[in-house]
């Protein structure tokens, strides 16, 4: 029974002084004691009849409060009693931040139990509104709708919104996140697009059993696509997803995903199987596995692996390979475990790794398959030394190496490798300065499948390598563009000395040479990995400057310039013969930001001998606001290959407002244009290219697309994205989204997903 208090304090101030306008209003529910919050009714009228206790009979802006719940109605009863609400004429309820306006109102307060007639509500979970001809409450946290709609799209009059999802009966449990529509018609610009006769649904993030929305697109391959993806919600820690499609091409499949976590990992196992395609004439299928576990401290397991039936998937079911290289599919298990031992830190690892190479019929494109490890056996130490910045450490591996099936027959078989590396350094540094001298040596044993031209099976090599790194960083106040500065100069030198030997009986396993830029050339060794290390006397050097806005710390310009000197002519190279350059080749880079919405960077590569560019990338990035961005970038590989790269997003037509129902009426939409286009100036031609085009009307986006794939030398796959998002419910078709944001650098997206639930 709520206090007789509070009804008191209101009969005290319904009299005639002082007037209600001078009342102060109603303290919002956090402003009240946590008692008062669940046992108080709070009124407030310009007149109050009826005894206290019993019967009261508020008129005249009339405003009731009781924990989360506010009424506002013109007149209004109120049996104290029976802790019942009653109002035959309009009346407005907020309750847990939704709002709701009806008639007929008849509510039981603490049990928040009654029903409203023919309510307007707005749901503040979503922005999204909606009507109804009843909704019934039955509980704090439930209720039941009848003939009710939702959109997020404003309402002009009587006119219906550009979507809206209808059903026959509505149920909502919020404890359960479970909400329940039977005879729901979903409705795009007065047509109905999609239709269940019954189905659940969550209703916050969280997840629930469920049918998710369709997918629909179309290539060249496969022709038209339409999946439909049902979701379950196993356990807390599990789920999966079955997804059965149709290609108009090709035939029926299904698609499936099963997720698992604990508290030690996760685990992820995704799959398809097309049964017969019609166009192959066989089955095809692909699965990929993912695992990540931490079984106890220290320790960590991962694994992958990605396998397809046979060579043509990447161009078939291109959307369904997960790897970066869609023609090369790796099998991956990974075991280690972390360790101290005599003050330094210690790791010890296995692997195993293996290779699916998906090749194609034409020898030109055919690739070459990198070499599986079967297995890799290893231990790593690292120390310093507790009196003196003194760092040591130690490496032990062990490898066999092995082909995949699919490699190419000129391929050297594979072997066994063990080798050791060890080094020590000693790390000086001040406030501006460091020096590190470091001695290193490498050691490596071969034992081969197939013999050497002179016979042999069993190599060996070990080398040692002095080097010795050095650096400044200083900095004084400058200006740049009539703009204070703090300007850095940086210059770095690193001398490496490494004696020769002789290296080219011994095969490339995991090696290869390290491509130009300025991680390489402050390196010690010109090649990745241990089966080459490249002889050397050479001392490389160079600088950075950069300007800071001191305020800040933003990086408004950089330049940097760094170059090697050879002493003696290289005799361990990629090709087997000589560098006989003594300066290499020279890198520039730079990056600049003077003006907001300009972004500039570069690098060169220049050969001082030939005086000519070997390689070069310019980017340029214009980006005067949200949703406005154009991109260029050149690149230039002297004799292999010479291409322009354009990406935008930008808006063509009309004035963009993004409205929520309940807002602005005025929803103009506007269309706007993303994609990106490579262009091959040695080849006349365009590679790869995606063109979309976007509407954006404030409450719906509609997206659509061309996407065209390079898969050979004369071969293309092209496909149609088209993805309409209803904001504050679904996105339904290709996912186009994921599509532009992958390809197009600045994209930004033009409905925010915030509030975005999947629709079952």
């Amino acid at each position: 029974m709520p206090s007789p208090l509070p009804l008191l304090a209101a009969l005290l101030t319904a009299g005639d002084l002082p007037p209600p306008e001078a009342l102060p209003p109603l303290r919002t529910v956090r402003q009240l004691p946590a008692r008062a919050q669940q046992r108080s009714v709070v009124l407030r009228a310009q007149r109050l009849e009826g005894q206290l206790g019993a019967k009261l009979r508020l008129t005249g802006d009339v405003e009731l409060r009781h924990g989360d719940t506010l009424l506002r109605a013109p007149e209004l009863n109120y049996d104290e009693a029976q802790d019942l609400v009653q109002s035959e004429g309009r009346v407005s309820i907020e309750h847990l931040g939704n709002q709701m306006q009806g008639h007929g109102l008849r509510l039981q307060l603490d049990r928040f139990v009654g029903e409203l007639l023919e309510p307007h509500y707005r749901l503040s979970l979503t922005g999204g509104s909606g009507r109804a001809a009843r909704i019934d409450f039955l509980g704090d946290e439930r209720l039941r709708a009848e003939e009710a709609s939702y959109s997020s799209c404003p309402r002009e009059d009587d006119a219906p919104p550009a979507w809206e999802l209808r059903t026959r009966k509505l149920d909502l449990n919020l404890p359960a996140n479970e909400g329940r529509a039977e005879g729901a018609v979903l409705r795009f610009q007065g047509v109905p697009i999609l239709a269940a006769p019954e189905f659940s649904f969550p209703l916050t993030d969280e997840r629930k059993s469920g049918w998710l929305p369709p997918h629909f697109g179309a290539d060249n391959r496969g022709g038209v696509e339409f999946t439909l993806p049902h979701y379950f919600n196993l356990a807390p820690n599990y789920d999966a997803t079955v997804a059965p499609f149709v290609m108009t091409r090709r035939g029926f499949g299904v698609d499936a995903e099963l997720r698992g976590l604990q508290s030690w990992g996760g685990a992820s196992l995704n799959a398809s199987l097309l049964p017969h395609d019609r166009v192959a004439g066989e089955r095809r299928w692909l699965w990929r596995a993912l695992a990540d576990a931490e079984p106890w401290q220290g320790a960590r397991l991962e694994a992958q692996a990605e396998s397809v039936s046979d060579n043509d998937v990447w161009k078939d079911l291109r959307r369904r390979i997960n790897s970066p290289t869609p023609r090369l599919l790796g099998r991956d298990l990974r075991a280690e475990q972390r360790f101290s031992l005599l003050g330094g830190d210690g790791l010890l690892y296995a692997r195993a790794q293996g290779w699916q190479v998906l090749q194609t019929a034409e020898a030109d494109t055919q690739i070459t398959a990198p070499y599986q490890r079967a297995p890799q056996l290893g231990l790593s130490l690292q120390r310093s030394a507790d009196s003196l910045p003194l760092q040591a450490s130690l490496a032990l591996e062990y490898n066999r190496f092995t082909l995949p099936s699919q490699a190419l027959a000129a391929q050297d078989p594979g072997g066994e490798r063990v080798h050791a590396s060890a080094s020590l350094a000693l790390p000086l540094s001040g406030a501006a300065w460091w020096l590190t001298p470091q001695l290193a040596a490498t050691a490596a044993e071969y034992r081969l499948e197939r013999a050497t031209q002179a016979g042999q099976r069993r190599l060996r090599r070990s080398l040692p390598t002095a080097s010795l790194d050095a650096g400044m960083v200083l900095e004084r106040d400058t200006r740049l563009a009539g703009r204070p500065m703090l300007q850095t100069l940086e210059p770095r030198l690193l001398y490496v000395h490494t004696p020769f030997r002789d290296q080219a009986q011994l095969p490339l396993y995991d090696t290869a040479p390290l491509d130009f830029n300025v991680e390489s050339l402050f390196a010690t060794n010109a090649f990745s990995g241990v089966d080459r290390i490249a002889d050397a006397q050479q001392l490389s050097f160079g600088g950075t400057s950069r300007w800071l806005d001191p305020a800040t710390g933003e990086e408004q310009l950089r330049l940097g310039l760094v170059q090697r000197y050879q002493f003696r002519p290289q005799r361990v190279t990629p090709d087997a013969g000589t560098v006989n350059q003594r300066f290499s080749d020279l890198l520039l880079a730079g990056a600049a930001h003077l003006r907001e919405p300009w972004w500039l960077d570069a690098a060169l590569q220049f050969n001082p001998d030939s005086e000519r560019l070997v390689r070069s990338v310019a980017r340029v990035r214009y980006s005067p606001g949200e949703h406005r961005t154009v991109s260029l970038a050149y690149r230039l590989t002297r004799n292999q290959s010479e291409q322009l790269d354009l990406a935008w997003q930008w808006p063509l037509a009309g004035g963009k407002r993004r409205v929520a129902s309940g807002g602005d009426k005025d929803c103009r939409g506007a269309w706007y244009s993303a994609g990106r286009i490579q262009y091959s100036l040695r080849d006349s031609r365009i590679t790869d290219s995606l063109v979309g085009l976007e509407y954006d009307a404030g409450c719906w986006v509609l997206r659509m697309g061309v996407e065209r794939l390079s898969t050979g030398l004369a071969e293309a796959n092209t496909r149609f994205l088209l993805q309409l998002e209803l904001v504050g419910l679904s996105r339904l078709g290709s996912n186009a989204l994921k599509v532009l944001r992958d390809n197009v650098p600045g994209y930004r997206p033009l409905a925010s997903d915030s509030g975005l639930s999947s629709l079952p």
